[in-house]
């Protein structure tokens, strides 16, 4: 019996109209990285666990993917040992979670070679073992940009900007929230709870999901003691303009010097950002924003569309100070943003805001009635494809008119050429508007300047 053909849940296979589409995301994210300085890496598609475990906190760990070691590795294992003991013994290697720890360790092991500040881009696909649902895969791309080794506020702002190029280009609304991980320090300190930033800020990043009472059942569950619930409940319910959250802030946070300084390092970002007139973007201080990886510092970063029914993040990021030093190389701040392009498709497709250009990658087919005719339009296929034209015959010379016409509407090529007896005699080829079924007669010349 033949097996039937299917992939892993949460990966996809992509149709070449797929691919059309999302390359035109990519090329959109590309150019703008490249517009501001950011040079391509690549890294492997599996790391050692030891560069991954540990980086993500404990709820990334468990949805990282181990590769188990080749061989036979059964014997000698002891199969008492706890999960994670038995783990280390069978598994040396894992699929990247993020690009930005493999990118971490690609700075510490390449710093001889780098000229700092470091800004790269890279966009390749990542492994998450998540449960599949709409909007989120188990094999999904990241275009990220980070710069490493500065310290300025100005490549905050410069990303702010990107954000607004990549989403103005794509005729997307996008609302940025931004936040700072100092603030959310200084609240975990104002609250008596210091130690446990790492749990409030984990449950805090769910408000969007769980709401207020999840919230705060989240964080009795892991020890947070209910008088600095209490305290926190204010902030998790305020509601007012960037201006007014930042002045509530300086009230809240005024014996917290971590929380003041996050508070100063907003207020920059906005006061500049505001200077250079976003066109697709708006910025709002989100006080509850705390995206859930461990290692942000500073500011933090989350992009929504402003339109359609999708309202999962399409775009995050934020400043880490020390990731590097994880793997020997201290004090190299860096920031940097990731746009989730499967995300970013799922909105275009949705708001069908693909260019036209975009639904075809073939604008030109030849049709012929026969072999002498066929053989007739392959220099003239040649002229168009060196100027640029993306341009095919088609193959089967023996093949009906309607077989081939249907062939052009199937893959949606906008124009046609018809080669038949009368056309090889005159040099007057037809073109056909395959949109608006119009016809004209002209030469080679006259059309590949109609179409560049």
């Amino acid at each position: 019996m033949a097996q039937k053909p299917s992939i892993p849940k949460g990966t996809r296979d992509f149709s070449p109209q797929e691919m059309v589409r999302r390359n035109y995301i990519f090329d959109t994210i590309k150019k703008v990285f490249q517009r501001y300085g950011y040079l391509p890496i690549e890294t492997p598609a599996m790391e050692n666990l030891s560069t991954l475990m540990g980086k993500y906190g404990d709820e990334g760990d468990k949805l990282i993917f181990k590769i188990l070691n080749s061989g036979d590795f059964k014997e000698g294992v002891d199969v008492s040992l706890d999960s994670k003991q038995l783990v280390n013994k069978i598994s040396e290697k894992a699929l990247k979670y993020d690009l930005t720890v493999p990118f971490a360790r690609y700075v510490v092991q390449h710093q001889h070679e780098i000229t700092f500040p470091f800004k790269r881009y890279q966009i390749q696909p990542v492994w998450r073992a998540d449960r599949p649902q709409k909007g989120r895969y188990r094999e999904f791309y990241q275009c990220d940009a980070d710069v490493i080794g500065s310290n300025s506020l100005i490549n905050e702002v410069e990303l702010t900007q990107m954000i607004d190029d990549v989403f103005t280009t794509l005729k997307v609304p996008v609302l940025i929230k931004i936040n700072n991980r100092k603030i959310l320090s200084g609240i975990a300190e104002v609250i008596g709870e210091k130690e446990k930033i790492v749990t409030i800020t984990v449950a805090i990043d769910k408000l969007d999901k769980i709401g207020a009472d999840g919230v705060n059942k989240e964080l009795i569950e892991n020890g947070v003691s209910e008088k600095a619930i209490e305290k926190l409940q204010p902030l998790i319910q305020f509601k007012g303009t960037t201006l007014e959250k930042v002045n509530f802030l300086k009230t809240l946070l005024a014996s917290s010097e971590i929380g003041m300084k996050g508070i100063e390092e907003v207020e920059y970002i906005f006061k500049t950002v505001d200077k250079l007139k976003l066109n697709s973007a708006t910025t709002e201080l989100d006080i509850t924003l705390a995206r859930g990886l461990n290692y942000y510092t500073g500011a933090i970063f989350e992009v929504k569309a402003n339109v359609g029914t999708l309202t999962s993040s399409i775009c995050g990021g934020g400043r880490y100070d020390d990731l590097t030093g994880i793997f020997g190389l201290p004090n190299m701040s860096g920031v940097g943003i990731s746009f989730g392009a499967d995300r970013i498709y799922d909105v275009l497709n949705e708001l069908n805001l693909y260019p036209e250009s975009v639904s075809s990658s073939t604008q030109l087919l030849f049709v012929t009635f026969g072999e002498n005719e066929q053989e007739f339009c392959l220099p003239l296929l040649a002229d168009a494809r060196k100027v640029g034209i993306n341009a095919e015959v088609y193959p089967d010379a023996s093949a009906k008119m309607k077989k081939q016409m249907s062939y052009a509407d199937d893959k949606k090529i906008p124009f046609v050429v018809i080669v038949g007896g009368d056309e090889m005699q005159s040099g007057q080829l037809t073109l056909k508007n395959m949109e608006s079924g119009e016809q004209e007669k002209l030469s080679i010349e006259n059309i590949i300047n109609k179409l560049k």
